[in-house]
């Protein structure tokens, strides 16, 4: 690990600005993941912007009836929040399918949403990776790509992105809300969150240089049975080939988020018109343009087979 400074920031606005003031700077809460990019030196911050004691830990209900999630509470305390366990039962789901205990203990809503991918090359240091040096090359591409992208990669980079909350939020139409540099604030609908890697796939979200993220928006809750369902290589403790997270209704209508298969938490609202034909005819539409490699080519008919074991499950 290299040598860093430290600040305790004293409020979010003074947490942006000086994380825009120190180039090289970051933000840490749980640390779960940068911590250990750290010690690889995969991430070398020259100064780290402690945000514990922002007070960001506190879940709230909204005038519209949903609830604003700080950016500093837990996984842990999310998934056992009795509102969200009863009105957003895939958020609570999907968080529990994640991790480990101790980790969800630490772990902290802004901090999951903007955790990096677990692509083997970009943890690898001695491989070549356009995320981690812009411009060296994808070692991934044409490499061992069981557990990356089939859609929404690019020429540059196949990596997916972890996180199984970001998924559950994606169904529900969370927002996020920020502050900037300049104390501005803005909300981010969490569909826009996280960049496709294109030619600049270390650019990982529409967050500007020093903003923060200082809450999850939830709107009011939409009903319908709501069911997380995550495969992977066993059974705790690893990331998903294939997780789907679904909102269904009674009358056949849904939302449907898929990860493990993409750089973002990938949903098309289009496909789920396709619902009503069944998980093959959605997939068909969700998966258009899709581009697996040998290795995870499995993925597509997995994505499909994950589909319809929850609608059979929706049916009860």
């Amino acid at each position: 690990m290299k040598p860093f400074t430290y600040e305790r920031a004293a409020s979010p606005a003074q947490a942006a600005a000086a994380a825009i003031q120190m180039p090289g700077a970051k933000f840490i809460a749980g640390g779960t993941n940068l911590l250990d990019l750290m010690k690889l030196q995969i991430e070398t911050p020259a100064h780290l912007i402690d945000v514990n004691g922002l007070a960001l830990d506190t879940i709230e209900p909204t005038q519209e009836g949903g609830l604003r999630i700080g950016a500093l509470v837990s996984n842990t305390d999310l998934a056992a929040d009795a509102r969200v366990r009863r009105d957003y039962g895939l958020l609570a789901r999907a968080l529990l399918a994640g991790a480990s205990g101790q980790l969800r203990n630490k772990a902290t809503t802004a901090g999951n949403l903007l955790q990096r991918t677990r692509c083997p090359y970009f943890y690898d240091t001695d491989q070549p990776c356009n995320k981690r040096h812009p411009g060296s090359g994808c070692s991934a591409i044409g490499g061992v790509t069981r557990q990356l992208g089939v859609i929404g990669t690019s020429d540059a980079c196949i990596a997916t992105h972890p996180s199984d909350m970001a998924v559950a939020l994606r169904a529900l139409d969370a927002t996020v809300e920020t502050v900037r540099a300049d104390g501005a604030t803005r909300r981010i609908p969490v569909a826009e969150l996280h960049r496709l890697p294109g030619d600049t796939p270390h650019v990982e979200t529409a967050l500007e240089p020093g903003e923060l993220i200082t809450a999850v928006v939830l709107p009011a809750p939409v009903g319908g049975t709501q069911i997380y369902r995550k495969v992977r290589d066993r059974a705790s403790y690893a990331f998903a080939l294939v997780s789907v997270g679904a909102v269904l209704q009674h009358d056949g209508t849904g939302r449907i988020a898929v990860g493990g298969i993409a750089p973002k938490p990938w949903r098309v609202e289009e496909a789920e018109a396709e619902l009503a034909n069944g998980a093959r005819a959605f997939t068909t539409r969700l998966l258009a343009g899709a581009r697996p490699t040998r290795d995870n080519a499995f993925k597509v008919a997995l994505v499909e087979r994950t589909l319809a074991a929850v609608l059979n499950e929706a049916r009860g």
